[in-house]
């Protein structure tokens, strides 16, 4: 009976070590999702910015006119 103790108590102790790794990792992951995430928000509202900074210059630049090229 005391070697199934032991052994049951050496498993205990197994499952605990693994538990206490896979936190750790847990937390990692999370605080490298959440800095993903900030970096993404940042990124799209730059690209909004510059989508809208497109749109202006579009929108104020100046048609194409009928001359000739000069070459002619």
């Amino acid at each position: 009976m005391t070697n199934d103790i032991k052994t049951l108590a050496e498993r205990i102790d197994t499952l605990e070590t693994r538990l206490a790794y896979q936190d750790d990792t847990i937390e990692t992951l999370n605080q490298t999702i959440t800095a993903q995430w900030k970096q993404i928000d940042v990124l799209t509202r730059q690209l909004a910015q510059l989508n809208e900074r497109l749109q202006e210059a579009e929108a104020n630049a100046p048609g194409p006119t009928n001359e000739r090229p000069p070459h002619y």
